[in-house]
């Protein structure tokens, strides 16, 4: 590594972790890298440049507020079973919103009665989004993910006022089991502000809308559908996108993403006209990342299990890709399951274990920033900084 003498400025550290899934937020994660630098840094002038970091998942909402300065909000709304729920949010000072879906459409939500997917909507996720666009926001960025639901974003719509009608003119009832009567959507009622709103939705999936590696297919059973539910599903979300053609000249089943989180960007895309971006990128262009790693000598980055899904999409692999060339990219993972040569074929120098000695997974989780701070002492160690 280039020294003061050398390059005549200080050591330039990029901190741009992922969260510790079930241990730490993204933030603690960077912080305890923070800690693990300082102790063991040798430099004369040591500059860090913190950015937590997220996927569009889980995490990504707590990743923008840290950017932004500002704190959650919450506002009441309804899980996918349409029963009370309080969701959080953020609003950003220039008026972009980010809405984590599965604060009220999620499977931790419902994981107290009988997973229902045939009848699970995404009522509540319109709610929320209902609120910020009462608070003004003129761009929405929703994260998907962890769903229960597979209701093409019917019930999200609803919540903006559109209504999908069988052929007697009447409402459906919610969730997807219901789609295949889908007769017509009825826009009159719905939200000018819905179209008016820019709509970013991260994803992580690139499955189509239906078919055998669809929205149902592929995501339904882990959501409580059956083989039976998995058809009924399929069919309805196959209604759903011929109707969205004929009214708005827009097939979308087979566009890659279509089949996140239960088809949730279907709608939104063919009528509020949304982007659907890769989580890691939107969030990666969100924060400024770019410019956090311009000119750095180091990049440490890191997430819970660093694996072979770690390379496709993920943090690491946006930190890695987005890094200059020639800067060294170290992974400080709980795990590490990539091989040092596919490592090295993705933009990743090294990678370390944080875990010390057999532990439990409990024991782990609960020295995790201890662990993590170790091990970046130890690379800073390594590296001479």
């Amino acid at each position: 590594m280039p020294n003061d003498e050398q390059t005549g400025r200080g050591v330039r550290i990029a901190i741009v972790p992922d969260s510790f899934k079930g241990s730490l937020s993204a933030l603690e994660v960077a912080t305890a890298m923070v800690r693990g630098v300082r102790e063991a840094s040798v430099a004369p002038s040591l500059e860090l440049r913190t950015c937590p970091m997220a996927d569009g998942g889980e995490g990504t909402l707590d990743a923008l507020l840290d950017a932004w300065g500002v704190s959650a909000q919450s506002c009441p709304t309804t899980d996918a079973l349409g029963r009370p729920v309080t969701a959080r949010f953020g609003l950003s000072p220039d008026g972009t919103g980010v809405v984590e879906a599965a604060e009220a459409n999620g499977l931790p939500q419902v994981s107290d009665v009988p997973l229902q997917p045939l009848v699970a909507d995404t009522r509540g996720v319109g709610r929320i989004t209902q609120t910020l666009l009462d608070q003004g926001a003129r761009e929405i960025i929703l994260c998907v993910g962890g769903s229960a639901t597979t209701d093409g974003g019917t019930g999200l719509l609803t919540a903006l006022g559109a209504r999908f009608l069988d052929a007697a003119g009447q409402p459906l009832p919610p969730g997807g089991g219901s789609l295949a009567a889908l007769d017509r959507i009825d826009l009159t009622g719905l939200d000018p502000r819905a179209r008016e709103v820019t709509w970013r939705v991260a994803c992580d999936v690139t499955n189509p809308l239906v078919g055998p590696q669809g929205a149902a297919a592929v995501f339904g059973p882990q959501k409580g559908a059956t083989p039976d539910d998995v058809v009924a599903l399929d069919a309805g979300l196959t209604r759903l996108a011929e109707v969205v053609a004929v009214e708005t000249g827009l097939d979308l089943r087979d566009r890659p993403g279509m089949g996140a989180a239960g088809g949730i960007a279907l709608l939104l895309t063919a009528i509020c006209g949304a982007e659907l971006v890769a989580g890691s990128t939107l969030v990666a262009e969100t924060l400024g990342l770019d410019a956090i790693l311009d000119g750095v000598d180091l990049v440490l980055t890191g997430e819970g299990r660093f694996d072979d899904q770690s390379l496709h999409g993920k943090v690491v692999d946006a930190v890695a890709s987005r890094t200059p060339a020639g800067v060294p990219v170290v992974v400080v993972a709980g795990e590490v399951a990539v091989p040092v040569g596919q490592m090295h074929v993705h933009g990743i120098t090294a990678a370390f274990a944080t875990a010390r000695g057999p532990r439990t997974l409990d024991e782990l989780t609960r020295s995790a920033a201890d662990d993590i701070t170790y091990a970046t002492a130890a690379v800073t160690r390594l590296l001479g900084l």
